[in-house]
């Protein structure tokens, strides 16, 4: 899937979270985490490694949250 796409529907999950206040984050990334298949998730975590552009700070969030711990 391309990475506009991802960056679209990634959004899409964040304005619909955003109205949840301060929480919204965590339901983004419980979405992501439960209904993205792994290509996905790895497709949208490149992304965002090479700068995350189109991202809205919400989806940033949570997808950092999501990363594995060191």
């Amino acid at each position: 899937m391309s990475p506009d796409k991802l960056v679209m529907m990634a959004n899409q999950i964040g304005a619909f979270f955003a109205s949840q206040g301060p929480d919204g984050s965590k339901g983004v990334a419980d979405h992501i985490k439960s209904f993205w298949d792994p290509r996905m998730r790895a497709g949208i975590f490149e992304h965002l490694d090479k700068g995350g552009e189109g991202l809205k700070p919400i989806v940033v969030q949570a997808l950092e949250s999501l990363r594995p711990k060191p």
